[in-house]
Parts: structure tokens; C-alpha cells; sequence
């Protein structure tokens, strides 16, 4: 068990927004070659017709070349409401995900928000009716026992493109070069509140955004 020391799975949420309200999720789950060392059957194991029943679009999983292997997802939104439930549907690291817009006057205001974080280490993956049905958390004794923990195991960060300009006052994310903005959820038991918002303006060649937004 000691090779799940090692071990180390990459979570990677991206979100476009269009002017519009529309958009898409992104999310992309990588795991190291030392991860499916340990678990070899991995690749076909994984479960994935509740994902498809869902409307979410698969690729994947493809290995690597250094072993690894990776899958994506992808779902597309046509409101904030819709947007709000795709992204709780992903799970922790990500809680109580929110994703709002409204128009006052000629200007669109778009906020996302979240909680990050893993509360209650990897206990904050498993399900309550799991749990109570298993007796415990899933392979809780083979992680104390390798020494695994969640900072040394998870890496997640989302990444958000939202339409119009960021209010720097309500947005704590790192602004990226390429104009999207970054949060990395902390994985040492702590929670980060995210936050974003960003104003759509007529003269900002956006004319056509406000009466497609009150229409979504």
C-alpha cells in the first residue's frame, strides 16, 4: 500500500460563458501512472453511463505516455440555472457553486461562486449513504495505511472566461493571460469562498448581449 503515496489525481474544471448566458463545462480528470500502477483496470472500470445519461459528452480515458490516463467531459448550458446544477453535479473539491446574471439598465452582471476545498479530507468524496452502508469511508484503512493525504494527492483548480469586465473588488481569482480567471481549491482541510464579477456593457461592442441574456 505503499505505492498510494505517490499517487496523484488531477482535477480540471473549465468554464466559458458567452455573452449570451450560454456556455460550456469542461472538466478534465488525469490520473498518474502510479495511480494506475495500483489500480491496473482502471481504464475499464470506470463507470460511465449515469455521466452520458446526464447529457454529458465523454473522451476518454486515453493513457498516456507516461502511463497516466485521462478523460474528459463536456456539457454545454443554455441558462445560469442550468450552469449552477452542472457544476454541483461535479462534486468536491467544488461546493455550493453558484452562477447568476442580471440585467439593470443597459449593463449585465455575471457572478460566480463557490466553496473549494476538502473539508473533510477524503472523507468529503464519499457519499453518507455509502458510508453508512459500507461502515466507513472506502478504502479508508489502505490511505492511513500508504500515508496518503489529500494535499499530497489531489491537485484542483477551475478556471472561468465570463463575459464583459471583471469587477476586481468581488473577484478573488487569478487573472490569467488569456483573459480567464483561476482558483485552485485548497486540499489541507481549509475553504476558500471564490468569487467573480463581471459587468457587460453596450459600448463594449456587446449591444446584442442584454436582450439574448433576458431571453435565456
Amino acid at each position: 500500500m505503499a505505492a498510494l503515496a505517490g499517487c496523484r489525481v488531477d482535477l480540471s474544471v473549465d468554464m466559458v460563458v458567452e455573452p449570451d448566458g450560454t456556455g460550456t463545462i469542461t472538466l478534465v480528470v488525469t490520473a498518474d501512472a502510479e495511480v494506475v500502477a495500483a489500480v491496473p483496470t482502471l481504464a475499464e472500470e470506470l463507470a460511465t453511463d449515469d455521466i452520458v445519461a446526464a447529457g454529458w459528452t465523454i473522451d476518454g480515458p486515453t493513457t498516456l505516455p507516461d502511463g497516466g490516463v485521462t478523460i474528459t467531459l463536456r456539457h454545454g448550458f443554455s441558462s445560469d440555472a442550468e450552469a449552477t446544477n452542472l457544476l454541483n453535479s461535479i462534486g468536491p473539491p467544488f461546493n455550493q457553486m453558484a452562477m447568476t446574471r442580471n440585467t439593470s439598465g443597459e449593463d449585465t452582471t455575471t457572478r460566480l461562486t463557490g466553496l473549494l476545498g476538502l473539508p473533510d479530507g477524503f472523507e468529503s468524496f464519499a457519499d453518507e449513504d455509502l458510508i453508512a452502508a459500507v461502515g466507513s469511508v472506502p478504502f479508508a484503512e489502505q490511505i492511513a495505511a500508504s500515508g496518503a493525504t489529500p494535499e499530497s494527492s489531489i491537485f484542483a483548480a477551475i478556471r472561468a472566461e465570463l463575459p464583459g469586465d471583471v469587477d476586481r473588488d468581488e473577484t478573488n481569482g487569478t487573472q490569467l493571460g488569456d483573459d480567464r480567471l483561476e482558483w485552485v481549491a485548497p486540499t489541507d482541510g481549509t475553504i476558500l469562498d471564490m468569487r467573480a464579477t463581471t459587468v457587460q456593457s453596450p459600448g463594449d461592442d456587446r449591444w446584442w448581449a442584454r436582450p439574448l441574456s433576458i431571453i435565456a
